[in-house]
């Protein structure tokens, strides 16, 4: 783990504007008076800590993550087939980014079993992926790359999974952070406003929970 945050995942300090006005973008899934966010591989926590919420939550594989948390960030060290240190129904919205496709098909049923286990009916899940229909000459630049999804087969398989889709960009951000220059908190809003994204490689998916 700590020699993937060395290369793969190195740290940028420009990286807290951009994910600010992600954030904000993204706001409009979270309620900041009520709801209890997850943020899943919380990496360097830069979504949990510019989202508003009543209760916020960091889970990570790597214990190092803790060190980035906000104060006011509950974070603990668990695998992500493996949640015991949240209670049942107990998350008004997950978050991940950059997750899923770490997963292999055995870790990523495991992770839709504790999902359905920890989040209360109508909850919401937003998923950031990089989309293979998009960005497939770079997608296994990365080596901890186990899993391939387009936009479809995600959806399918959460809609598989008793969640319904709310929204799907097929296009949202480029493939890394690494390809913006300037990083900047007004260009990264005027990005995610725009029609046109030239480079956006990632989706964006959001989806709520239903009877299950």
């Amino acid at each position: 783990m700590s020699e993937y945050y060395q290369t793969r995942y190195t740290f940028d300090k420009g990286r807290k504007r951009v994910w600010e006005a992600i954030a904000e973008h993204l706001q409009r899934f979270v309620n900041k008076d009520s709801d209890h966010v997850l943020d899943l591989g919380a990496g360097y926590c830069d979504f949990i800590n510019n989202i508003k919420a009543q209760k916020k939550y960091a889970i990570d594989l790597n214990p190092l993550a803790s060190q980035f948390c906000d104060k006011n960030v509950e974070f603990s060290c668990a695998s992500i087939d493996n949640l015991i240190v949240l209670q049942d129904k107990s998350i008004d919205v997950l978050f991940a980014s950059n997750l899923l496709e770490h997963l292999d098909d055995t870790e990523l049923i495991a992770a839709i079993n504790e999902f359905n286990r920890i989040l209360k009916c109508g909850s919401r899940v937003i998923l950031m992926q990089p989309n293979y229909r998009y960005a497939y000459k770079e997608y296994f630049d990365d080596y901890t790359h186990k899993k391939v999804f387009t936009h479809i087969s995600l959806c399918d398989f959460f809609q598989a999974h008793g969640y319904k889709a709310i929204n799907i960009y097929p296009k949202f951000l480029p493939f890394s952070l690494k390809s913006w220059l300037p990083k900047s908190y007004f260009l990264t809003k005027i990005y995610l406003y725009s029609p046109y994204k030239p480079f956006a490689k990632q989706m964006l998916l959001v989806f709520r929970k239903e009877s299950w």
